[in-house]
């Protein structure tokens, strides 16, 4: 077990980059699904190609945890939750007022009753990216018993795991019986809501891909040892991975008569197929970007997605709220060549408004502190 001192992995600031990609493609999607008759492989792209890109996340942040660290060496609960709340609570809470008052004028939706904002925060219901804060500060409230099961982690024990998750998430997702009981409970009640939005803080959905990365982490000489080892095999890993995801939504719609929406909402991350294709996508990804380096342009691009890639997260719904204003007031559906422009204008935008940020952020540093959690270098 790893416990060296940290050296810098590049890899992981460019999966930060092509995650957020990833998200911002997932959410042009739904945006395009409006199309009365979207073209169902941009929906592939936009929507099943990118499903890899919230569960990374939960891998990186664990990695990033851990990664140096040894889950036995001494560990102050307080003294982390400080530090992690300053990285994510704020950012989450600050982020959660902007978005409430922007779309109270942009919608003309109003303010929501004070009596709302308990159940809107808990939940991560202020803008529709923002559950995934929820979920991470979950992560961070239970580190004490992730250090301890890391501490006595095995590959077969991980494999347990897994396999857990995988059934679980299944549960979840398509159990006809839970569901239909969720949907019968009384509106307002508060199982209702527990149930509900569960996507949106139970943990449990990620278990294994958080675990994951902190093995990784932990273990991280002999695991980039055995990816040089095994490039190719994980190259083709992910690439299969991704077949197997697309294969099932074609089949859903083109043999089984699922509208594509539907389609989506069936080959996601949590399916089997979704879970195989995340575990696919990460380890080739962390490979291809071990081996791609930072010594040249692509690199130092992802690099700079990456760097940036926590404001554009919580930013982008900004940029296509606009930029769909303009299309929908010019008298325009989103078609494909829309949405695609859409896509890339949305990124350049969010990639430079973080960029002034940051700059600005460097004069008045509470800036920074408000919207990434970023304290002034010492």
């Amino acid at each position: 077990m790893s416990s060296s001192k940290r050296v810098r992995v590049s890899a992981v600031e460019a999966i930060r980059g092509i995650s957020m990609m990833g998200v911002i493609g997932i959410h042009i999607g739904a945006e395009y699904l409006a199309n009365p008759s979207p073209n169902i492989h941009l929906v592939a792209l936009f929507d099943i190609g990118t499903r890899f890109s919230v569960p990374i996340f939960f891998f990186i942040s664990a990695f990033g945890l851990l990664y140096g660290q040894s889950p036995t060496a001494p560990f102050s609960y307080r003294d982390f939750l400080v530090r992690r709340g300053r990285a994510v609570m704020i950012p989450y809470l600050v982020w959660s007022l902007f978005y409430l008052i922007h779309d109270a004028y942009a919608y003309g939706v109003g303010f929501p009753p004070l009596t709302a904002l308990p159940g809107i925060l808990f939940f991560g219901n202020a803008k529709y990216q923002l559950y995934f804060m929820v979920i991470l500060i979950w992560f961070y409230l239970l580190m004490p018993l992730w250090r301890v099961l890391l501490a006595r982690m095995t590959l077969p024990l991980l494999a347990g795991i897994l396999v857990l998750q995988i059934a679980f998430d299944y549960w979840s997702s398509f159990s006809t019986t839970f569901n239909l009981y969720v949907y019968g409970l009384p509106e307002g009640t508060l199982l209702r809501a527990l149930l509900f939005y569960r996507l949106n803080y139970w943990v449990m959905h990620y278990v294994f891909i958080f675990l994951l990365g902190g093995y990784v982490a932990l273990h991280f000489n002999a695991f980039r040892v055995w990816m040089e080892r095994n490039t190719k095999c994980l190259y083709a890993l992910g690439i299969v991975s991704l077949g197997a995801l697309l294969a099932w939504y074609y089949k859903l719609i083109l043999v089984d008569g699922y509208t594509p929406l539907e389609g989506i909402y069936t080959a996601h991350q949590l399916s089997p197929l979704g879970i195989f294709y995340t575990i696919g996508a990460t380890l080739a990804l962390f490979a291809f970007f071990t081996r791609l380096g930072t010594e040249n342009l692509l690199g130092r691009a992802f690099q700079l997605l990456g760097k940036h890639s926590y404001f554009i997260y919580l930013a982008h719904p900004v940029a296509i709220t606009y930029l769909l204003m303009v299309i929908h007031g010019q008298g325009y559906v989103l078609t494909a060549p829309l949405a695609l422009s859409m896509y890339v204008a949305t990124l350049l935008l969010t990639l430079l408004g973080a960029i002034a940020v940051r700059r600005i952020g460097e004069s008045i540093p509470i800036l920074n502190e408000l919207t990434i959690g970023l304290k002034p270098k010492k």
